[in-house]
């Protein structure tokens, strides 16, 4: 990072898009150092993680769903430092290092009601709701599962998830061994090793899905998350009886008393993750990481699927 003084003309580098499209469209630019408004904080990113969401929002995908204000800064996940602290912002300290995932309704490089900049650039405002202290085991960030907060999960849980993005947190590092029962899940049989080694017994896809969840699970598993949509049949003639079922994916979850869920942040949440981390319970995989000027390659990477860990950009 390339920066001059504290003038009001101080600048940044980023990698950001004004156009829908491929990787072809990403490019490198300078930008003014964002300001830091009321209950902000201004984070000097170190790391930040690739999410398939990243590269569906690039192409596209989700027009109906947020709005672009071009040039767009894609990411989500970030680790860094607290730089500066904003006005009513009397609980984090500068130097505070930190992670953090936002709540955003809109993507761009400037600044909405709703939201704030994105973080493939060398920094980033933020609200403090959404940014929790950094592990001191890790220098990299992970994705903090969608509302799982491990100090509130129930004492016996059996979660079945459908299968994650690749690189996305699955239900391992939601699960704590104090307060989980073993968990079934549904991957690719190429990653059936790996779902065993974090703690999951995995089941094929296919005809017969339910009755082998079943076998696992007799009276059903308690909670099911959906990654992938299109599985509500599946997920309704699994469920325990008082079980509870959410997507990322397919909203008609909430036809069946399920909930479509998106990001809700929270900082005491990643605090809580964080010293997971700390104590050795919960480990983030780092698949490769790549500069700053190669995020274009960190994208095709996480869009071939084949990825057993987070994709790390550093800046």
């Amino acid at each position: 990072m390339s920066q001059s003084g504290r003038s009001s003309q101080e600048t940044m580098r980023a990698m950001a898009y004004e156009t829908y499209g491929g990787t072809e469209v990403l490019s490198e630019i300078r930008l003014p150092l964002p300001k830091v408004g009321p209950g902000e904080v201004l984070v000097r990113v170190k790391c930040a993680a690739v999410n398939p969401v990243d590269w569906k929002i690039m192409a596209g995908g989700l027009d109906g769903l947020m709005d672009v204000i071009y040039p767009v800064i894609p990411g989500w996940d970030v680790s860094g430092t607290v730089e500066r602290v904003g006005i009513d912002v009397p609980s984090t300290p500068r130097a505070t290092r930190s992670w953090r995932t936002p709540a955003r309704t809109t993507c761009t490089a400037g600044r909405s009601p709703s939201s704030s900049p994105c973080p493939y650039a060398p920094s980033r405002t933020s609200p403090p709701r959404s940014t929790g202290p950094r592990p001191r085991a890790s220098r990299s960030p992970g994705s903090p599962p969608t509302r799982c907060s491990p100090a509130s999960a129930p004492a016996r849980t059996t979660p079945c998830s459908s299968t994650a993005p690749p690189g996305a947190s699955a239900p391992s590092p939601c699960r704590s061994p104090a307060r989980w029962a073993p968990v079934s899940s549904a991957p690719p049989p190429r990653n059936h090793d790996r779902v065993r080694e974090l703690g999951a017994e995995p089941v094929a896809y296919g005809d017969g899905l339910a009755d082998r969840v079943r076998a696992l699970v007799p009276d059903g598993p308690t909670v099911v998350a959906d990654f992938v949509g299109g599985v509500g049949s599946v997920t309704r003639e699994v469920l325990h009886n008082d079980g509870r079922h959410a997507s990322i994916a397919d909203p008609s979850v909430l036809g069946s008393g399920g909930e479509w869920m998106w990001v809700r942040p929270v900082g005491s949440d990643l605090a809580a993750l964080g010293k997971l981390v700390d104590s050795g319970q919960l480990k983030v995989p780092v698949a490769r990481k790549f500069p700053l000027a190669e995020l274009a390659a960190a994208f095709e990477l996480s869009q071939g699927g084949h990825t057993a860990g987070k994709i790390v950009v550093e800046i």
